[in-house]
């Protein structure tokens, strides 16, 4: 037998000495903390949160600080405001055309909607009573669109004519237009 030349040859300076995978992790993890210590991080220390930032949850499941459909958004922002009821009644008024027809649509358009009470101007007397007349009808189609209970009232206002305060006719201090006559 003879010997083999690789067992007895001379260590070689350019090689690397095999080391025990602990003691490299070690250094490693040695190094990092060196590192994080020159950038003025302490590592090993629990981290500063603020207490307003919701806790990080484990595993990717839903958080506040995932991206979020606006729609989802608007409707959590109207239903905390208290404006869903007015921002329905604007989105009726609108569609008012749609909601109530062609026919009523065009001889009576809404005006303002406040404390429940939506009011309508017709454009003649005529109309006017018609759409009072209406005005269940007119609630309960409301109610479908907007929910029940938004709107309580239909207040109907016959059309805006002229007024007699201002104007060549008009005389200060004056009872008003009134019959003059006997």
């Amino acid at each position: 037998m003879r010997p083999d030349p690789e067992a007895t040859a001379a260590p070689d300076p350019d090689e690397v000495p095999i080391r025990p995978p602990a003691e490299v992790a070690r250094e490693a993890l040695n190094r990092a903390r060196a590192a994080a210590r020159a950038k003025g991080l302490r590592p090993g220390s629990p981290a500063r949160r603020s207490p307003l930032v919701e806790p990080r949850t484990s595993g990717s499941g839903p958080s506040a600080r995932d991206p979020q459909m606006l729609s989802d958004v608007v409707g959590r922002l109207l239903r905390d405001k208290g404006w869903r009821a007015e921002v329905s009644v604007g989105g009726v008024m609108g569609r008012w055309r749609e909601v109530v027809g062609e026919q009523i649509a065009d001889h009576c358009t809404p005006e303002t909607f406040e404390d429940k009470v939506l009011v309508v101007r017709a454009s003649s007397t005529a109309w006017a009573t018609q759409v009072r007349l209406l005005a269940p009808t007119l609630l309960r189609r409301l109610a479908e669109e907007v929910g029940e209970g938004v709107v309580e009232e239909v207040k109907v206002l016959g059309p805006a004519g002229p007024g007699f305060g201002k104007g060549p006719r008009s005389v200060r201090g004056g009872r008003g237009p009134r019959d003059t006559w006997g």
